[in-house]
């Protein structure tokens, strides 16, 4: 049980880690983009969405890969090797002074990025089925807590210098690797691990197993859609809050900083309180109920604290994906873990493709001098819509779901 809460413990650390390292970036991204290109904010933001997304398509094809990797090698070896290539990347955007050396560095962590599928598999690996929820909440917890710290540091940061944030972020990123490196025992015993197969480590061959559960292919779906939308606030909160209130990176990164103040609650306390109370399919309904109703009031947002005024409504949207993924992880053994959130990873990899280029294209289109309107907050009633549906495909499918029914209850 010890070796149980040591892993849960790192795993935990390790988002946290992670996720401040990316959070110190975007509070500058905007300035230091238009520094290396010499364009305005509203091209910028075009081109911040096509690093994002040239990144997840990377992810999108090798992510199955790593998933079955850990299958069959186990979490430890590929996370490590994960945590590595961030520590490299950043250190590479750092010292960029053209924007291809940016793509360079995207190439790198697209193929060798499995740190949030190998966690959840880890996390899988060590907790029980009535359990996973729960745990899976632990990492929006560190999600949450990361974006206290990262935006906060890298606004900080940022006033300083611009490009400071990225070397902090690459040292966070070492530092986590050697922590994994001496902390962390493998959570995949041997007699659980299954052959390495290229069949199923592609993209298409991965979505093929999902026949074997159909309730899975409705949530896949459900929430690639959500995932789509929910990519407006990495994608368009930095650019819209310069553009329409005038925010300094530190306005942005404290900002960003309240918000993961608010996700830490809900993920880290509230979640473990309602899901057990209202069950997860609930629990999901608040969550994306709570994610359209923040992306409408943010975008038509008249100031500064209506902004934050919606913040607080959109941390409820935390509740859907820690549920939802528990429902998902109810349905497959303990050997295919690691093969969905391959999967999850690979869906969600098409959803940040599409999702960034969506919305920074939406956003650039909004506001350069040819606007057929003049509106900055368009990305986010996109979000709203696509929330929307996402939610009535989930309410089809889940509506035959009997949670408590696990494939490691099958056998």
């Amino acid at each position: 049980m010890d070796s149980k809460r040591h892993a849960l413990t790192f795993v935990t650390v390790t988002v946290f880690i992670d996720t401040v390292g990316f959070g110190v970036i975007m509070p500058v991204l905007p300035e230091f983009l238009m520094e290396l290109t010499n364009q305005d904010l509203s091209s910028t933001s075009a081109i911040a969405g096509y690093l994002v997304a040239f990144y997840a398509a990377l992810q999108f094809l090798f992510a199955p890969v790593i998933g079955n990797l850990s299958d069959r090698f186990g979490r430890r070896k590929v996370l490590l090797v994960s945590l590595a290539a961030y520590s490299i990347n950043y250190l590479i955007a750092g010292l960029a002074t053209v924007l291809w050396v940016l793509f360079l560095g995207r190439i790198l962590t697209g193929i060798t990025s499995a740190t949030y599928a190998t966690a959840n598999a880890l996390i899988a690996d060590v907790s029980p089925p009535e359990e996973r929820a729960q745990n899976f909440g632990l990492l929006g917890m560190a999600f949450g807590l990361g974006f206290i710290f990262g935006p906060s540091i890298g606004g900080v940061l940022g006033e300083w210098d611009i490009r400071a944030p990225f070397f902090a972020a690459a040292g966070l990123a070492a530092l986590n690797t050697l922590y994994g490196f001496f902390v962390l025992k493998e959570t995949l015993p041997e007699n659980q691990r299954r052959p390495f197969n290229w069949r199923r480590a592609n993209p298409l061959g991965m979505l093929l197993q999902v026949r074997r559960y159909p309730i899975l292919l409705g949530l896949i779906v459900a929430m690639f859609i959500y995932n789509i939308g929910h990519h407006v606030y990495p994608s368009n909160w930095n650019f819209y809050t310069i553009e329409k209130f005038g925010w300094s990176p530190l306005d942005v990164g404290l900002s960003m900083g309240l918000v993961g103040i608010l996700m830490a609650i809900n993920q880290g306390w509230l979640i473990r309180v309602v899901i057990p109370r209202w069950g997860a399919p609930k629990t999901a309904f608040v969550g994306f109920l709570a994610a359209s109703v923040a992306y409408v009031g943010i975008a038509f947002a008249p100031n500064s604290i209506a902004v934050y005024l919606w913040c607080i409504v959109s941390a409820f949207a935390g509740l859907a994906g820690p549920a939802v993924a528990g429902i998902m992880s109810n349905q497959v053994p303990q050997n295919e873990q690691g093969e969905l959130q391959g999967i999850n990873a690979s869906v969600g990899s098409i959803g940040a493709i599409i999702g960034p280029l969506l919305m920074t294209q939406s956003f650039t289109l909004f506001t350069s001098d040819n606007a057929p309107v003049y509106f900055p907050g368009i990305a986010f009633l996109l979000a709203a819509g696509l929330t929307v549906v996402a939610v009535l495909i989930f309410a089809y499918n889940v509506r035959v779901l009997d949670v408590s029914d696990t494939a490691d209850q099958k056998g």
